[in-house]
């Protein structure tokens, strides 16, 4: 039966209260909070019926207000990093927080993810969900021009969970939204097992501070190549500390396509990921590293959950041959994610 059900998840140091709302729809339930536009947790029955929680995050809301990973949160305005925190638009140089080495990542210090939003819940025959809205001011870490954003999140009966992401803008700026939810569909404290297919022919290789090079590349023939289903732990073998890359999905030309299948062989919990955007991000959990404390008073271990982030390309506002991000005043940003759950035997 669907519904929604409203609490509070806790209060900021300022005393503002933080919503959470549980979404009920199929078999799964989602659960949001104001806070970062927060993707709480996601449960899906496995094989057996038995109900996993299969995103990391934590247990408090103190925890979410210190994170420094990211878990569960809508990032912005630009997913990524930004090389240098620089770039130049309209022959004007912009120069944003850096808080990532020299360079800018997932929106500076207090991007999207740190900040409160407004909800809206809403319902209809066959689904729920609540809208998000957030007012980033022009100046915010450095960005230029009022953003004016939305996050849907919708929960249906089909078991699939999507997230709407629409923006508007008052001078033309960079706009990169992504759910930087972490993924752990199986029992075990790491995604080892798991397999892993993405629908992506190339790849942007990577230097030394995880900025794309330029190039794009087949992944015919190297460790990047997840065309066939591979088990991460064999495909993690091939690299030097994990994978934090981003691949070119196929066809990505706006519509809404399957990029990722991810399955756990324990739980028999299959994930499908449907994206409008051109680029999949692929982070296997390389930093974590048992002093993060999780849900249930877990440690969170290295490889203890995978990202997978659909977004435009890292420091495309500086690489001209990347699809643009520069959002213009009068036109809408607008992408969507799709994750859909089901279960194999």
């Amino acid at each position: 039966m669907m519904r929604i059900e409203k609490s509070v998840f806790g209060k900021t140091g300022s005393g503002v209260e933080i919503e959470q709302y549980e979404l009920f729809a199929g078999d799964i339930k989602a659960r949001v909070m104001t806070f970062g536009s927060v993707l709480i947790g996601i449960d899906v029955p496995d094989k057996t019926g038995k109900y996993h929680d299969v995103t990391l995050g934590y247990d408090s809301l103190d925890d979410y207000i210190n994170d420094k990973f990211y878990f569960g949160a809508i990032i912005g305005r630009y997913a990524g990093r930004i090389r240098r925190g620089h770039f130049r638009l309209n022959e004007k140089d912009y120069f944003l927080t850096r808080n990532n080495g020299s360079n800018h990542l997932h929106g500076g210090n207090s991007g999207f993810s740190k900040n409160v939003w407004h909800a809206e819940p809403f319902s209809s025959a066959d689904k729920i969900g609540v809208k998000l809205n957030y007012q980033s001011k022009s100046g915010e870490e450095g960005y230029p021009g009022d953003l004016s954003c939305q996050i849907i999140y919708t929960l249906s009966s089909d078991n699939s969970l999507s997230i709407k992401y629409i923006a508007k803008c008052t001078e033309p700026t960079p706009v990169n939204l992504a759910n930087h939810s972490y993924f752990n569909l199986s029992e075990q404290g790491n995604i080892l097992q798991h397999s892993l297919k993405l629908y992506a022919d190339k790849y942007l290789p990577a230097d030394d501070e995880l900025l794309p090079t330029g190039e794009i590349l087949s992944v015919k023939g190297t460790s990047f190549d997840f065309s066939s289903e591979r088990v991460l732990k064999h495909a993690i073998k091939e690299t030097e500390n994990g994978f934090d890359n981003t691949f070119v999905i196929n066809n990505g030309s706006g519509r809404l396509k399957l990029a990722a299948v991810l399955k756990s062989p324990d739980t028999g919990i299959v994930m499908e990921v449907l994206t409008t955007k051109p680029g999949i991000h692929l982070y296997t959990g390389n930093f974590l590293d048992n002093t993060v404390i999780g849900k249930n008073g877990k440690a969170l271990s290295k490889f203890g959950g995978l990202c997978l982030e659909d977004q435009h390309f890292p420091d495309s506002p500086n690489i001209e041959h990347f699809p643009s991000t520069i959002l213009l005043p009068g036109e809408v940003y607008m992408h969507e994610t799709v994750y859909k759950f089901y279960r194999e035997n």
